[in-house]
């Protein structure tokens, strides 16, 4: 009994033995590697920045570079899973034998291209919809026209300007008018004055056309009322009009 319980244990202490040694083996050819490479995609062979590499086995990922580049440390015989968005995904297996400690590959994604069936959109149910919409439409600029219009009115335009005041620059060219065109001008002081009240001249040929009887006739009243007033203001402007 005593020599069956030690054949047992002898078996058993074998077997472990070979088990030890059989998982130093394996871990000595599952060495840590560096898988490096560049993430190409379209028909140009573009760079894919920011694509996805993701490993199942170790349960870890990364994402590539600007340039499309990446590195990733891996064991011999793992999957790697890259993807990209409007790319089909691509697996790759990295070789069992490698002696190196690094591996280089560039990887090509091809395009996921997807054709989606024609879609009709209509902005309105029924044609007459449609036509009435489309009659009563207005502009983006709708307001500044109806603007341009008021403002360019004639009849705005005259209104503005008889009620518009005069600035400092026409009633300073008004003032120099007065002064040397008017009836107190300098220089109609020196000759005969325009003031008819105090003209010795107009008081000849006043008293001369009433001594003929010129005042009398209709032809000299309509003459007269058809004489305009001095004091004619923007008030009857805006009256005539």
């Amino acid at each position: 009994m005593n020599k069956l319980v030690a054949l047992l244990l002898s078996v058993a202490f074998l077997m472990l033995l070979s088990g030890v040694f059989s998982d130093t083996r394996a871990q000595g050819q599952d060495r840590q590697i560096t898988f490096t490479g560049f993430i190409t995609g379209g028909k140009m062979s573009e760079p894919l920045p920011g694509a996805y590499i993701f490993i199942p086995k170790a349960g870890r990922g990364t994402l590539s570079a600007t340039n499309g580049y990446f590195a990733v440390p891996v064991f011999p015989g793992d999957s790697i899973i890259f993807s990209y968005v409007g790319f089909k995904t691509q697996y790759y297996v990295i070789p069992r034998r490698l002696t190196d400690l690094t591996f280089s590959a560039v990887v090509a994604l091809q395009e996921d291209v997807t054709t989606l069936a024609e879609v009709k959109v209509y902005p309105y149910a029924t044609e007459e919809l449609f036509k009435d919409a489309f009659v009563n439409l207005k502009l983006p600029d709708q307001m500044e026209r109806d603007n341009l219009a008021r403002n360019l009115d004639p009849a705005a335009i005259m209104r503005q300007a008889a009620t518009m005041p005069m600035g400092a620059a026409v009633n300073s060219r008004n003032f120099i008018n007065n002064q040397f065109y008017g009836r107190e001008s300098i220089t109609g002081r020196s000759g005969v004055t325009t003031f008819s009240f105090t003209n010795p001249f107009a008081w000849a040929n006043f008293i001369r056309s009433v001594k003929k009887g010129d005042f009398k006739t209709k032809e000299w009243r309509s003459e007269l009322n058809k004489a305009p007033r001095e004091n004619f203001t923007r008030k009857d402007i805006l009256k005539e009009n």
